[in-house]
């Protein structure tokens, strides 16, 4: 018998494995035995959000906020649509709620480093790097973006520290040296 859980399950591993057209189904499905389980909510929204759905993916996110408002990932994620969608103000909301809830999660941090780094503000970009790298100092995509964002700033002595710290790391992706890019 299928339960919510086995369907989530199986639909974060399809969304995971960059299938998530395959994945909406099943958290649908698994939404239809438990339509208050903001998780479900956040997963489908994930997904939406892989497939291009920004619309459908807000909905998704702010319904699981309407069920558990203190969940920082769909904070997170809600702020990476807005990102997405050139709305810098509601993403830099969205990622200070995000903190709010959850100030321990480098993810949020680095995300709110790249959006400060996008708009030229290399300063409070640096100290979002930094935040994250003090709570994960083997976080490939923070140490790569305040590497980046030192160079901008000129401080070519902390870039070459973080270019050092990047070159014995193996990135997410599964390569070693340096990446297209450290972005979210």
């Amino acid at each position: 018998m299928e339960t919510a859980a086995f369907l989530n399950d199986s639909g974060i591993a399809l969304t995971e494995a960059n299938r998530p057209y395959e994945a909406i189904p099943l958290f649908r499905k698994a939404l239809g035995m438990e339509p208050e389980n903001p998780l479900l909510w956040l997963n489908l929204g994930i997904a939406q959000q892989r497939t291009g759905d920004y619309q459908d993916a807000v909905e998704s996110f702010q319904r699981a906020l309407a069920i558990q408002e203190n969940l920082p990932e769909a904070w997170l994620s809600l702020g990476l649509i807005y990102y997405e969608m050139d709305e810098a103000d509601l993403a830099e909301d969205c990622y200070h709620t995000a903190l709010n809830h959850n100030d321990n999660d480098p993810k949020i941090w680095n995300n709110l480093g790249v959006l400060y780094f996008s708009q030229g503000n290399f300063e409070e970009a640096r100290v979002c790097f930094e935040d994250a790298v003090s709570i994960a100092p083997h976080y490939y995509d923070a140490l790569f973006n305040l590497r980046d964002t030192c160079r901008e700033l000129g401080d070519y002595r902390a870039a070459a520290e973080f270019e050092r710290a990047l070159s014995g790391l193996t990135d997410q992706r599964g390569t070693t040296g340096r990446p297209g890019t450290g972005e979210l």
